[in-house]
């Protein structure tokens, strides 16, 4: 058989079993030997900055939870391995019985730049206009109302109310917390 060209191909499983499919799959792949027609498998995230209690966590967000990447070549064997994967539901853009149909080549590259971000975004459990406590800094226990959001630099702009005056003050978002 000559050698056919590796696509990125969507798997749909359930949502929030995507990591032990993975497993699951790798396992499969090296135990069918099928290594050299399946060459990736990937859980599409993205690193998400999340607050809480005061604390920066770095956490993995699913992208499209319930979904999984693969690159592979297209024959009975790497199908057939694929498609009989404890947990895979099928391949997406497939109907009854016939053969997956692969992501165009931009959308694939888009989906891998998208995961490849160089600066995680900040999740951010505040909206304009919501009531905060300055827990830290010059103004510690203030209560104020936020009034910009910069999650780039992870700043925020509070209106703070000094002698019946509203005065914006510019602070970290460790500094805050919800009321």
């Amino acid at each position: 058989m000559e050698d056919q060209k590796q696509n990125w191909y969507v798997i749909h499983t359930y949502s929030g079993y995507e990591d032990r499919v993975k497993i699951n799959l790798e396992h499969r792949i090296q135990n069918m030997d099928v290594k050299d027609k399946i060459s990736q498998v990937i859980i599409p995230t993205e690193e998400e900055i999340e607050i809480k209690n005061g604390q920066r966590t770095t956490v993995a967000k699913k992208v499209y939870p319930g979904y999984i990447m693969i690159e592979m070549e297209l024959t009975d064997e790497s199908w057939y391995a694929v498609r009989n994967t404890p947990g895979v539901i099928g391949f997406v853009g497939t109907g009854t019985g016939s053969k997956p149909t692969p992501l165009e080549d931009p959308e694939a590259k888009l989906i891998l730049k998208q995961m490849e971000a160089e600066a995680p975004r900040v999740k951010i459990g505040i909206d304009k206009g919501q009531s905060v406590r300055i827990i830290d800094g010059p103004f510690i226990d203030f209560i104020g109302v936020v009034d910009e959001i910069n999650a780039e630099k992870g700043k925020v702009r509070v209106l703070v109310s000094f002698f019946g005056r509203e005065t914006p003050v510019e602070l970290d978002l460790l500094q805050i917390e919800k009321l």
